[in-house]
Order: structure tokens, then sequence, then C-alpha cells
């Protein structure tokens, strides 16, 4: 009997949502995102981040004046409570679901070995 991966990959996406991470991840987010001056801030934040990763893969230089900025914006939201509980949340996330796609890629790195 064929395995269905699509039906593999929603039983995932569900036990994520499921996940103490996710949860985490959800309240943290839900927590500064009702408290104005957090959103304002974390939304400066990302924006501040989305554009240097575009320039990035524009191939574009970032001027030392941006990479100031952006530590600056860093420290500044690492310091709010809520925003760095949100941060480490994302993290502990990001860590999942890096684990997760070595797991799923193995079949593919036994079939063409692993690359070194």
């Amino acid at each position: 009997m064929a395995v269905n991966l699509y039906d593999s990959a929603y039983e995932l996406e569900k036990a994520v949502r499921e996940s103490d991470e996710y949860k985490a991840l959800k309240q943290a987010y839900d927590d500064v995102n009702a408290d104005p001056s957090a959103k304002a801030m974390f939304d400066n934040f990302r924006k501040i981040q989305m554009e240097l990763q575009q320039k990035q893969m524009m191939g574009q230089d970032i001027t030392q004046e941006e990479v100031e900025q952006a530590q600056k914006t860093v420290a500044l939201v690492q310091q709010h409570a809520q925003i760095s509980k949100l941060m480490e949340a994302e993290q502990r996330m990001s860590m999942m679901i890096a684990e997760m796609n070595k797991i799923i890629m193995k079949p593919l790195e036994d079939l063409y070995g692993a690359v070194e």
C-alpha cells in the first residue's frame, strides 16, 4: 500500500500546531500584538530585517549605516521582555523545524550521500 505523503504532511502540520513550541510561540506573538508599543517596535524590527534580507538576495551592498541601525534595533527589541520572549520562542520553533527537515531529508541523504 502506497503512502500518501500529502496526508503525512497534513498530519505533521497538525502536530506542529499542537506542539508546546508552537503554542508558546503563538502566545508570545499574541502578547506582543496586544501591546501597542511592543507591536510597533516589533513591526519596525521586522521591517528592517526584511529590507536587509531583500538587499542581500538582490546582491546589493548593505551600508555601514544600515548595519548600525539594525544592531541598534536588535539591542532595543531584546531589552523588551515580551519581544525577547517572542524571539526566544521563534528560535525554539526554528530549531524544531530544522530538526524535522533533517529527518524528512534523510532518505535523500542516504541516497546521494551526506554533503561534507
